[in-house]
């Protein structure tokens, strides 16, 4: 067992190496594989006693579940990422590929909300407009939300203002007609700045919502059961 699970741990070990000259979207998809491999092989190897069939089966298994754990980069979220580019261009909406391979989009606080306010201004409507019909282009993806505060008042005030920031902003999402199943929204308050709370400036840019876009690997949900 020490060596089926041995090899079967460098394998995945050697497909995590390999990241390094990939790209961004075979990285994501190698890395969920191969740990998911090594892991599952580990388990095989543990429960199946004699004989390899069931080492290899958990390795499968596992390689399987990894990879619906990474996220893809498809044709689709570039195009979504290309009109969303265009869309918020010289609004100072900052529109990127995470590493992870997830859109994300961070919208400061001058076009989003006032402070103390989970009101979204109309400047932010537009955006969200081009970005709710962006997101019924490609319904399989899942959408996180998440609101941020500066540090002025406590976490008593910035914490709730924070998690409904980001409910306003799902909830606008739906009225364009994307289903609420697909979003996911959290409130860090003021626990995540950017930069130093120190000057008004600086304040107004940890006033911000982050949006974050993932289409995750699907490849096991059509592979055939191992045998």
């Amino acid at each position: 067992m020490r060596n089926r699970v041995a090899v079967s741990t460098m394998a995945a070990m050697l497909a995590l190496g390999g990241c390094a000259n990939m790209s961004e979207t075979q990285k994501g998809t190698a890395t969920g594989a191969g740990i998911g491999a090594g892991l599952g092989a580990v388990i095989g190897a543990a429960t199946g006693g004699g004989g390899g069939s069931r080492a290899a089966t958990g390795a499968v298994i596992g390689g399987l579940a990894g990879g619906v754990a990474g996220n893809i980069w498809s044709n689709k979220m570039e195009q979504q990422k290309r009109t969303m580019e265009q869309a918020t261009q010289g609004t100072g909406v900052q529109v990127t590929q995470t590493q992870d391979n997830q859109l994300k989009l961070e919208i400061p606080s001058d076009i989003s909300f006032d402070t103390n306010s989970a009101d979204i201004k109309p400047n932010f409507r537009s955006i969200l407009d081009k970005f709710a019909a962006s997101l019924v282009e490609n319904p399989i993806t899942r959408v996180n939300i998440v609101g941020h505060t500066d540090s002025t008042g406590n976490d008593a005030i910035n914490n709730p203002l924070s998690v409904n920031r980001a409910a306003h902003t799902r909830d606008y999402l739906v009225s364009r007609g994307v289903s609420s199943s697909r979003f996911n929204i959290d409130g860090r308050g003021s626990r995540e700045p950017l930069v130093a709370n120190d000057t008004e400036a600086n304040r107004a840019k940890n006033r911000r919502v982050e949006i974050f876009v993932a289409e995750q690997q699907a490849a096991a949900q059509t592979a055939p059961p191992p045998k």
